[in-house]
């Protein structure tokens, strides 16, 4: 077996982001499992590409209870790597998991009461063989728990030692504004705010990052490159190896439109132009605002971690760069320089 053995440069070129108000600091770039580390794919293959990304700087592995397939096979396979490789580096490591969506049948397997979240934890620490998450979040809000059992059970969950720090993913600007004022009247602050961003998707523009500037709230994107559609990949149709040509995929080949991959092939252009790729320009956009942490890349290969990290290589917009591309998702032609 391969002895793993990080190199000894691993930070000296990754920029870290302090998270909010707060005393933690977060990669630009981190590496999500929710694609690519289940049971259904190749050991090895996620095996190399933590190896990578921890040899890049790259210090955050975020999970949820249910990443796969099969749910939960994504954190029994991560904490394989980390016996095997990664054990004596737990300190260097920003380890996240989740709970929120269906996990197991039964009342008490999904959503954000106090019984579901804190029974999702222990079993997510026991997949990964750990004692505690350095972060762990409410997945979704929760229409019919009250607010105040859900963040008091993370306050629980931060004040019995099974996680450092807790944040929040796919909450509104007021439920986020909410339960930042809760978390703190508890005396455990809410460190982050997980939302899905990206150029097709601009959500958290409308009041979110304005909330977490203001509350002093952490931001961390995930799919922030639409699921690879703000990649090179689906510019001459769809690969089989891809997230639309899998089975099992979240995104689906309907996703995948003409006049959406009119609007990828002109941003494609402008990234070239930019000496980057579109997948690098488009995770550079994303971590344009001061409020932006980190932005969540997937993976399913080795070259795809080291093209993301190469993002870090030009973060900087010009105000006509950034004019052009609110024209072409506009679908809107661009104004000459």
């Amino acid at each position: 077996m391969t002895v793993y053995v990080p190199s000894d440069t691993r930070y000296d070129s990754m920029r870290y982001n302090r998270c909010g108000r707060s005393g933690l600091m977060l990669p630009a770039i981190s590496l999500g499992l929710w694609h690519n580390f289940g049971g259904v794919d190749v050991f090895e293959n996620a095996r190399l590409m933590i190896w990578r990304a921890f040899n890049l700087g790259i210090t955050h592995f975020d999970l949820a209870n249910n990443y796969g397939p099969p749910p939960g096979s994504a954190e029994e396979s991560f904490g394989k790597i980390l016996r095997q490789d990664l054990s004596r580096y737990r300190d260097e490591l920003i380890i996240s998991s989740k709970a929120g969506y269906l996990m197991w049948p039964g009342p008490y397997g999904e959503w954000g009461s106090r019984k579901y979240l804190i029974a999702s934890l222990d079993q997510s620490l026991s997949r990964m063989g750990l004692e505690y998450v350095d972060i762990f979040y409410s997945h979704r809000p929760d229409p019919e728990t009250p607010l105040e059992e859900t963040m008091s059970a993370l306050d629980q969950i931060v004040r019995s030692g099974k996680a450092l720090y807790v944040g929040i993913s796919s909450y509104t600007p007021e439920q986020t504004r909410q339960a930042a004022q809760i978390l703190r009247s508890l005396g455990t602050p809410c460190l982050i705010h997980q939302p899905r961003y990206n150029m097709f998707n601009r959500w958290i523009e409308e009041g979110l990052l304005k909330v977490l500037g203001e509350e002093g709230i952490g931001c961390i994107a995930f799919s922030p490159l639409a699921q690879g559609l703000l990649t090179d990949r689906y510019l001459k149709g769809i690969p089989g190896d891809s997230r639309a040509g899998k089975p099992h995929g979240f995104l689906r080949p309907e996703h995948i439109t003409e006049d959406k991959i009119a609007k990828v092939r002109r941003l494609n252009e402008l990234a070239q132009a930019r000496g980057q790729t579109l997948a690098q320009m488009s995770l550079a956009w994303v971590l344009r605002h001061p409020e932006m942490t980190s932005a969540l890349i997937g993976a399913s290969r080795v070259s795809q971690v080291e093209d993301a990290v190469g993002t870090l290589k030009n973060l900087a917009f010009t105000t006509q760069e950034l004019k052009t591309i609110d024209q072409i998702l506009a679908g809107q032609t661009p104004t000459p320089h």
